[in-house]
C-alpha cells in the first residue's frame, strides 16, 4: 500500500507542475508578462548558455558555461521586469507590431523532489518545448530546446528560481530573441 501511495503522490506532484507549465505557455501567448513574472522568485537565475558544435566525444564543451563564457540569456528578476516593462512601451522595435505566438511544452518529467513527492517544497524537474512565432507576412521562426527548472514552494505555490534554457540549434536564425521560455 505504501508504495501505491508513494506512486500516487508522484502523479499528483508531476499534474502539479505540468498543470504550472500549462498557465504559463498561457500567459506568454496571451502576453500576460506581469502575471508571467509572479510565477519566478525574487532570486531567479534565468539562463541560456550558447550552443557550440564540438568533436564527438566533447560532449561537455557543448555549452557556453556559467559565469564563464558568453550566453544568450542571462537575467536575474530585476531584467525580466526591464524587459517586461520594455515591451509594454509599444514601442519595442522587435516586437512592434507584435508577434503572434504559441509555446508548447512536453516531456515534462520530475527528476528530484524534496523532501518526497507528497510533501515538496523543491523541485528540479525537465521538459521539453516548442515555440512558433510569427510576425509580419512572412517572418517565422521555430525554437525548440530543453529546460531544466528549478522549481521553489513559496507560500503554497510552485515558483521557478531556476531556468536554464538550451536551444536545438547553435545559430539562431531568428532576427531577434525577444521571446521568453
Amino acid at each position: 500500500m505504501a508504495n501505491t501511495d508513494r506512486r500516487l503522490d508522484e502523479l499528483l506532484l508531476q499534474r502539479e507542475i505540468e498543470a504550472l507549465y500549462h498557465r504559463e505557455a498561457d500567459l506568454l501567448d496571451e502576453r500576460s508578462f506581469d502575471q508571467w513574472l509572479t510565477l519566478f522568485t525574487e532570486d531567479v537565475r534565468y539562463w541560456m548558455p550558447l550552443v557550440h558544435n564540438v568533436q564527438f566525444g566533447k560532449g561537455d564543451t557543448e555549452l557556453s558555461r556559467e559565469g564563464v563564457g558568453n550566453a544568450w540569456i542571462d537575467e536575474d528578476k530585476r531584467t525580466l521586469t526591464q524587459r517586461v516593462q520594455q515591451m509594454a512601451t509599444g514601442i519595442h522595435w522587435a516586437e512592434e507590431p507584435r508577434s503572434r505566438m504559441s509555446h508548447l511544452i512536453t516531456n515534462v518529467r520530475v527528476l528530484e523532489a524534496t523532501p518526497d513527492a507528497a510533501s515538496a517544497d523543491h523541485a528540479v524537474v525537465k521538459c521539453r518545448f516548442l515555440v512558433y512565432r510569427n510576425r509580419m507576412e512572412s517572418e517565422v521562426d521555430i525554437l525548440v530546446g530543453k529546460r531544466r527548472d528549478t522549481l521553489r514552494r513559496v507560500e503554497g505555490e510552485w515558483k521557478v528560481a531556476r531556468r536554464e534554457i538550451v536551444l536545438d540549434q547553435n545559430v539562431l536564425l531568428a532576427k531577434n530573441l525577444t521571446t521568453f521560455f
